[in-house]
C-alpha cells in the first residue's frame, strides 16, 4: 500500500462532526511541511478551510495560503466553464447563463453529471501534474460514494463520443492505487464507527477507489489502569475521604469521580475501537490523533494535529 503522502490525491470524508476538516487540513500543512507542492479544496462552498489556516476565504482560482501550500473552493459553474474552455475550445465570458439553465436540466436528469465536474477538475490537476498532492475535504460519507463513481456512472450511459474519453482518463487516475486514496474519519463513538464500516463495504463494492487509511480522531489518553481505580476506591470510603478532604481543603468527591469517568469513557471507546479494526480491512492502516481538548481552531490547531498525524505516519 502506498504510503499516504507518496498519493498524488487524497478524498478525505467522514460523518459530519467528526474533525473531517480538521484532518483534511492537517494532512496538506504535514505534505506541504515536507517540501510538497500541496492543494487543498474543499468541495463544499459553505466549509471553511481557509479558517484552520487563519487565512481570509478562498475561491475557485487557487491561492498560495502558506508557502508550497494553496487552497481553492470548488465550484461547479466556474468548472464548466474552465471545461469548455480548455476541452473544447469555447471561450466563455461572464456568467454562463443560458448554457447553465441547461447544465442544471442535464445534472438532474443524469446522476453524476454534476459530480463529473467536481472529480474531473481535482483528476485535471492530478493529470496536469500542477500538484504534488491534492487533499480533498470532500463530502460527508453519506455522499463520497457518488461522486467518486461519478466517473463509472457517466461511462455505463456513454459508450463512444467525447464525454467518454473524458471519463476514461477520470477513470484511470481515481483507479490506481498509487495515485488516489480515500481517507475515512471517524471518532471511537458508535455511530461514526458504525457509518465507517459501511462505507468501507460500499467503497469496495460500488467505487474503484481504494480506502487508504481510516483517521480516528479524539482518542482520549489512557490515564489510569486498574491499579489507580483500587486506589480511588479505598480514597472513596468514608475515613480516607474525610481524611484526603481535610488535607486537600475540600471536597474531593468530584476529583475522583472525574477520574471514574475518564476511565468509563476511555473502556467504551476502546471497545468502538475494536469493532471499527474487525469491521475493516486488516490491510488498511488506523491512525489515531488525541483528543486536543479545545473548542476554537485555528492554525495553532492545525499544526498540533499535523504533528499528531505525522507522528503516526512515521515521519
Amino acid at each position: 500500500m502506498t504510503a499516504l503522502l507518496d498519493l498524488e490525491l487524497v478524498f478525505v470524508t467522514g460523518k459530519g462532526g467528526v474533525g473531517k476538516t480538521t484532518v483534511a487540513s492537517a494532512m496538506a500543512l504535514l505534505a506541504s511541511q515536507r517540501g510538497k507542492r500541496v492543494l487543498v479544496c474543499e468541495v463544499d462552498a459553505k466549509g471553511d478551510v481557509s479558517g484552520f489556516y487563519e487565512a481570509p476565504p478562498t475561491g475557485f482560482v487557487e491561492r498560495e495560503i502558506l508557502p508550497g501550500l494553496f487552497g481553492m473552493t470548488m465550484d461547479t459553474e466556474a468548472s464548466l466553464r474552465e471545461y469548455l474552455k480548455l476541452h473544447l475550445r469555447i471561450p466563455v465570458v461572464g456568467r454562463i447563463g443560458p448554457l447553465a439553465k441547461a447544465f442544471d436540466f442535464v445534472a438532474t436528469a443524469a446522476p453524476g453529471v454534476r459530480e463529473i465536474l467536481t472529480v474531473g477538475k481535482l483528476c485535471f490537476e492530478v493529470r496536469e501534474r500542477n500538484y504534488d498532492l491534492v487533499v480533498v475535504d470532500a463530502p460527508a460519507s453519506g455522499h463520497i460514494i457518488g461522486q467518486l463513481a461519478a466517473p463509472q456512472a457517466i461511462n455505463d450511459l456513454v459508450k463512444v463520443g467525447l464525454i467518454r474519453s473524458q471519463t476514461d482518463w477520470m477513470l484511470e487516475i481515481l483507479s490506481d492505487a498509487s495515485k488516489t486514496g480515500l481517507v475515512a474519519v471517524c471518532t471511537p463513538e458508535e455511530m461514526p464507527v458504525n457509518e465507517t464500516i459501511e462505507l468501507a463495504v460500499r467503497v469496495e463494492q460500488e467505487t474503484t477507489v481504494q480506502l487508504s487509511a481510516v483517521v480516528v480522531n479524539r482518542v482520549l489518553p489512557e490515564l489510569f489502569g486498574r491499579q489507580e481505580e483500587a486506589v480511588f476506591d479505598a480514597l472513596s470510603a468514608a475515613g480516607p475521604a474525610e481524611d484526603l478532604a481535610e488535607l486537600v481543603g475540600g471536597d474531593p468527591g468530584p476529583v475522583l469521580q472525574a477520574a471514574r469517568l475518564a476511565v468509563t469513557m476511555r473502556r467504551t471507546r476502546s471497545t468502538h475501537l475494536e469493532r471499527l479494526r474487525e469491521g475493516i480491512d486488516p490491510t488498511v492502516p488506523l491512525l489515531y490523533l488525541p483528543y486536543l481538548f479545545t473548542r476554537s481552531h485555528g492554525l495553532r490547531t492545525t499544526r498540533q494535529v499535523a504533528a499528531s498525524l505525522g507522528e503516526e505516519l512515521g515521519y
